[in-house]
């Protein structure tokens, strides 16, 4: 999530720990409890929050084990070597790269281990699913976000201190938690409203298909479903008040707004799935459809196990990478053979 990376950067943290943190206290960290609405957001919340993200076992465990195994996954990758930061494509996927990953070596620039494959076109689906969290997000990014980060010569780490990125230091092994930097001290209240705050901003491509889609006719659109992890805010808070303008209100271009802390349940669970597919197939054969399966569906999110969970149930998939949406809509209008930039968005991002 943007909102996270842009609290890491300007507070000089180790890059994903607060993704970590929160992974690491789920399924019944506080995090998650709220975006179930099983607790409520007061000062208790943000106590027990902070308290997750000061967990030091799990500050031992992400020195000692997830950030080793990060950084022998990104020096297989070789991204001076590969010259950008999409090849490290490798590491999301826990994979070694090939030699058409590393963009030559093989015969036509291609692995010559591996010629490509030609793979059909895929069926216009009966129904597309729009389920990218642009009003509240989900945190839990870690296994397999992507890597766009600028390449700078100056790498931050914890108090502030830089490290050369061309000289790394070799890994230390930390076996006791003196060994480790300070545990940083991450204010949970302050990290949340950052994230809020930046969470209320519609993405600049994934928001304008989306009404480019809800414009056309009932029968040339498919059903618009949303499935997002949201909070419940305390009442009279400002964040609760639907939009003045229908066109900019998120919720009101869905056929169907699924928000897990109204419904109990939160994404990567199968069950608020199962629930958003039933609903599907409720309106579409109330539209003397044949109803929705989940081989009809077509599911966007940023969230690695997101999109797992809706792979496992037989949907199709489209990954959106934050910083680079537009990849995703240009995916969704290959998938559905609709139109979803204007002629200015497409011309500068052929």
């Amino acid at each position: 999530m943007e909102a996270i990376a842009a609290y890491e950067n300007k507070h000089t943290l180790p890059r994903d720990w607060i993704n970590y943190a929160i992974s690491k206290s789920a399924p019944n960290g506080y995090w998650q409890r709220l975006e179930r609405g099983e607790i409520e957001m007061n000062q208790d919340f943000f106590k027990g929050f902070t308290a997750d993200l000061r967990n030091e076992q799990v500050w031992r465990d992400y020195h000692t084990s997830f950030r080793n195994s990060k950084k022998e996954l990104k020096d297989v990758a070789n991204p001076t070597q590969l010259g950008d930061h999409v090849s490290l494509k490798a590491e999301a996927a826990n994979t070694r790269p090939t030699n058409q990953d590393r963009g030559s070596q093989g015969p036509g620039g291609s692995d010559s281990n591996h010629p490509p494959s030609k793979e059909p076109s895929s069926p216009r689906p009966s129904l597309s699913k729009l389920a990218k969290d642009t009003t509240i997000g989900d945190p839990v990014s870690i296994e397999s976000e992507e890597v766009a980060q600028s390449s700078s010569n100056i790498s931050p780490s914890v108090n502030g201190q830089s490290t050369p990125s061309s000289s790394p230091s070799p890994p230390q092994a930390a076996s006791t938690l003196n060994s480790l930097p300070p545990l940083p001290e991450i204010d949970g209240e302050s990290l949340f409203w950052s994230m809020m705050d930046h969470s209320r901003k519609p993405d600049s491509y994934v928001f304008p298909a989306l009404l480019r889609l809800r414009k056309l006719s009932p029968k040339e659109r498919p059903i618009l479903a949303a499935l997002s992890n949201t909070v419940i805010f305390p009442p009279n808070h400002p964040y609760n008040r639907l939009s003045d303008s229908k066109e900019s209100d998120l919720r009101s271009q869905f056929d169907i707004f699924i928000a897990s802390a109204e419904v109990g349940m939160r994404k990567p669970s199968a069950d608020i799935y199962k629930l958003t597919l039933g609903k599907l197939d409720k309106i579409d054969r109330e539209r003397d459809g044949s109803g929705i399966t989940a081989e009809d569906c077509l599911f966007l999110d940023d969230i690695g196990e997101n999109l797992k969970t809706a792979k496992d149930l037989g949907m199709r998939t489209i990954k959106v990478v934050l910083g680079k949406t537009w990849r995703a809509v240009k995916e969704l209008e290959q998938a559905t053979g609709l139109e979803m930039m204007d002629e200015k968005t497409r011309r500068s991002k052929l």
